[in-house]
Parts: C-alpha cells; structure tokens; sequence
C-alpha cells in the first residue's frame, strides 16, 4: 500500500474510533440521570484504565516492530492470543467477585468482567493491523463496530442503568471482533505463535505498563479516589467535560500507539522530530478551536449532548480545552522520544504524573472541581515542557543528513 493511502486509512480509522468513543458517553449521559452516568463513568474509567494497560503491554511494543515478515505476522497473532487470553482471565474474577457486591456500580463492574475479553480483543486487533501497514482493514472493523454500537444504543430507553448500558456497548463489539480475526488469520496464515517472548523480563511492554501507570492511570485513579472520599458527582463532572473532546482523547492515544509506523516512514531523525512538533502544533491548536466552538454552544444544544450533566460539564470547559492543548504537545514529545530512544520517557512520566496528581487534589481542596479541572491543565502543561526540553537535549546529539566527516576530524596518525 501506498504512503498516502495508508496515511489516510489511518487517519479515517482513527476519527472513526475517536466518533465511536464519544458517541458511547454521549449516549450514556443521554440515556442516564446525573447519578447513574457517574456510575457509569466509573466503570467506563475503570475500562480506560485497563485498555492502557493492555496497550502499553501488548500494542505499544508491537507496532514499534519494522517490517512485515513471518516474525512480525508471528508477533501480531501473539500479541491478539495473549490479551484475549489475559482479559478472560482477569474478566471472569472480576464478574464473579463483584455478583456478590450489592449496588448498581457493582453490578456494572460485572457486566465489564464479561465483555471484557471482547473489548480489549478488539482494540488489540487494530493493533495489528497497524504494524502490518493494513490500515484499511483496521478501518473497515472500526466502521463494523460504530454501525453496531450506535444501533445497540439507540433501541435503549432512558433510565437504562448502568449496567445494561455496559452490557450492551460490550457485546456490540462482537461483529467487529469475529470480522477483524478473520482478516488478521488471512492475512497471517502459517505464521508461528510464539507467546514466550512477551512474558519474558525484559519485554518492552513491562516498561510501558509502568509508564501507563504512573502517566494516565494514577491520575484517572485519582479521580476516582477524589470521588469516592469527596464529591462523587466529580467524576461524572470531569467525565461528562472530557467526553465532550472525546475526539481529541482518541487521537492523542492512537498518535501514541499507531505513529510510528507512519512517521517511520520519513527519513531521517531530524525531520522525524520535525514532523512530530508539526503536529503536536495542529493538535493543540485543534484542541483551542474545539474548546471555543463547545464555550460558544447554547444550554439547549448542550442538554442534547450530555443530558442532565451538561451544567457541571460545561463550567469546566476553560480548565479542560487549555488542558487538552497541553496535552497534544506532551503526547507528541513523548510520541519523538518514543522513537529516538523509548527507555527515557519513564522518568519524565513518574515525575510529572505524579505532580499532576497533587496540582489535582490541591486544585480541588482550593477551588472544588473547577480547581481539579485546572490542577490537571497545569500538569498536563509542565509535562509537555519537560518532554521537549529533554526531546531538544536528545536531537542536538543527532549529526545533520547533509553533515559529512571531513579528513579534520579523523584522529591523527602517531
């Protein structure tokens, strides 16, 4: 496949994936009271926290791979076998401990026990497809699972708890799944199934889970933490206002996830950075238009986005837009460190995640959840200087493509 045609599969897959996303929370908070679309934005956290972790594990390293040989076919059928089989096997506990918790979040978390093999396989099918420069066929799977996602939710009523919902947006994901592993074993016949890699110690992806870990899921958990010892109604608030750039979220993770294979295309480190700061540039400035057109919409077109959560979400859109441009340039700095050397960004996660954690809880203790939503912007923007500054240190290092070793600087004989 051609390099545009693959760049343009691949940016359809993902506004497709970002349209299907925002179009499940939109539905949710639509179909729910305030009460029961926090509910549900627990569990849906609880989910996000879990596809990071299966991404960064499994995904991440994946599409780093060049080539689209027998050992890369081999790796992609490893990758899909091993999360199915890791999903089923933390579901089913899940589903059978939380059966015995009363309360409609519990039975939430069931229902995410038992799709939950069908989700994260799904995701990590596109994955593969990535790494093998079959964009087209990941988009096809994508448009699958929007067609039956929307359809599934549209025959719901309100007042549909959280659970149904759950169950529902799960199992909608079964045609997409069944199609894209019969696309993947067409396309990767005969190829050998080696698992043992991916569990061995110095797997990449181990790496990359505690990066997750300390970047997205410690502040995501916090949330949660805040919620459940504050204001429980703050994680439906911050949910509902980052709903609302449900896009922009997709985008950030897929740039993350499935850019290397695209950006691997230019020559050059150089003018892989270059590339990379461009755009970081038109996300953040698509996030500042974005975050305008949302301030500038009226009550009434809001209400029929989000329901009965849109007046919390929408105080939160200033803190949340300027958070969000932070964002694209930190995601797009780790994105070039990712690719000039993947073992430095550990530090620059710990560190920051950490802090934007504490600009959250102190944002909060000052100003409730407006100040929450602005402790997370100034996170998010002390990370992104962090990455280009030590992006800026790695490329000075990086000789120039038309930079030639001349006799002067060869060592001189005795």
């Amino acid at each position: 496949m051609r390099a545009r045609t693959a760049i343009l599969c691949s940016v359809a897959d993902q506004g497709v994936a970002a349209l299907t996303n925002i179009l499940v929370l939109v539905a949710a908070a639509r179909l729910s009271t305030v009460a029961d679309f926090a509910r549900f934005s627990a569990v849906y956290l609880v989910f996000t926290v879990l596809l990071g972790v299966s991404g960064a594990y499994t995904g991440q390293p994946l599409v780093l791979r060049r080539g689209a040989g027998e050992a890369t076919q081999g790796a992609c059928r490893s990758a899909v076998v091993l999360t199915v089989a890791a999903a089923a096997a933390l579901g089913a506990p899940l589903a059978a401990v939380c059966l015995a918790v009363p309360g409609e979040t519990a039975r939430a978390l069931t229902m995410l026990g038992l799709v939950l093999p069908v989700v994260l396989g799904q995701d990590v099918l596109r994955y593969a497809f990535s790494t093998l420069q079959l964009p087209h066929l990941a988009l096809t799977a994508d448009l699958v699972r929007l067609l039956c996602v929307l359809g599934a939710l549209s025959v719901q009523q309100y007042g549909a708890g959280p659970a149904r919902l759950i169950l529902v947006w799960g199992l909608s994901a079964l045609p997409a799944l069944g199609l894209s592993a019969l696309l993947l074993h067409r396309s990767t016949a005969g190829a050998p199934l080696l698992l043992r890699p991916m569990l061995r110690r110095g797997h990449l992806g181990r790496r990359f889970v505690v990066e997750f870990g300390v970047g997205n899921a410690t502040s995501q958990l916090s949330v949660l933490g805040l919620g459940a010892v504050g204001n429980p109604l703050l994680v439906g608030a911050l949910r509902g206002a980052t709903t609302l750039f449900g896009p922009l979220n997709v985008l950030f993770t897929s740039a993350t996830s499935f850019g290397p294979p695209l950006l691997g295309r230019i020559a050059g480190e150089r003018r892989r950075v270059r590339a990379t700061a461009g755009l970081g540039a038109l996300l953040a400035a698509t996030a500042a238009l974005w975050a305008t057109v949302l301030a500038l919409l009226p009550e009434r077109a809001g209400r029929e986005l989000l329901g009965d959560t849109w007046p919390t979400a929408a105080a939160l859109l200033p803190a949340t837009g300027s958070q969000y441009a932070a964002m694209a340039l930190g995601t797009c700095g780790l994105l070039a460190l990712r690719m000039l050397d993947p073992r430095t960004t550990l530090s620059i996660q710990v560190v920051f995640s950490l802090a934007a954690v504490a600009f959250m809880a102190g944002g909060y203790a000052l100003g409730g959840v407006p100040g929450a939503a602005w402790g997370l912007c100034l996170g998010s923007l002390c990370k992104a200087v962090a990455t280009w500054i030590r992006v800026a240190r790695i490329r000075r290092g990086i000789p120039a493509p038309d930079e030639a070793v001349t006799a002067d600087a060869l060592p001189s004989g005795p």
